[in-house]
């Protein structure tokens, strides 16, 4: 019973967390639009696998960042530099002549690894499912077992998939223009970036 507690509510959480438009959402729509439907699947599944192993981290590194603020301060300060490097990456994206492009065959394994690569970048899951299991360890007030540390994990793989394939067919079934979205995409994320800076400093300030 608790196993299946601890899987709904990491699912829903991670879904959740998804939401709100950020690095890896955007990506996989922007992907989608440029090339086509199947590129941006499969780039959700790439990103997907690897939040399954950033919640595994979160989860075993949990009680020792609880007891250790330096390391939470040191994940922050290099989320802040790679926020800092591409905010400046989308700005001058933003700021190129938009080429119209074909849309392009499907590749699974280029698909694939952007979605790895993407997701690797963005270090926010693994403070975000720190904080998850710390509070479902609290309910629980007993250690994790491996069993528990695998369906967490899967938990927030799935739930992360599940909102990205959500994203992909919402966006499609819309009908937004492609010319349109990769011309505004870019600036909107390096907004979004000067805005995770920014939250990301006043983190570092109070820690």
């Amino acid at each position: 019973m608790e196993t299946t507690k601890l899987f709904l509510l990491t699912y829903f959480a991670a879904a959740a967390g998804v939401i709100p438009p950020g690095l890896i959402n955007m990506s996989v729509v922007k992907i989608s639009l440029s090339e086509n439907k199947k590129s941006g699947l499969v780039m959700a599944i790439g990103a997907s696998i690897v939040v399954f192993f950033q919640a595994l981290v979160a989860i075993l590194m949990s009680k020792y960042i609880s007891t250790h603020p330096s390391v939470r301060i040191i994940l922050l300060r290099l989320g802040l530099v790679v926020l800092v490097i591409l905010s400046v990456y989308f700005f001058v994206k933003s700021r190129l002549k938009y080429k119209q492009v074909k849309e392009k065959k499907f590749k699974s394994k280029k698909s694939f690894f952007k979605g790895v690569g993407i997701s690797i970048i963005n270090i926010f899951p693994i403070p975000f499912f720190v904080v998850i299991s710390t509070l479902f360890d609290a309910d629980a007030k007993a250690d994790y077992d491996v069993w528990s540390v695998i369906f967490f994990s899967i938990a927030a793989a799935f739930g992360t998939f599940t909102t990205l394939y959500l994203y992909i067919f919402s966006f499609i079934r819309i009908g937004i223009d492609r010319k349109r979205f990769a011309r505004r995409s870019n600036l909107f994320m390096a907004i979004l970036m000067l805005i995770l800076i920014a939250v990301t400093s006043i983190r570092i300030y109070y820690e």
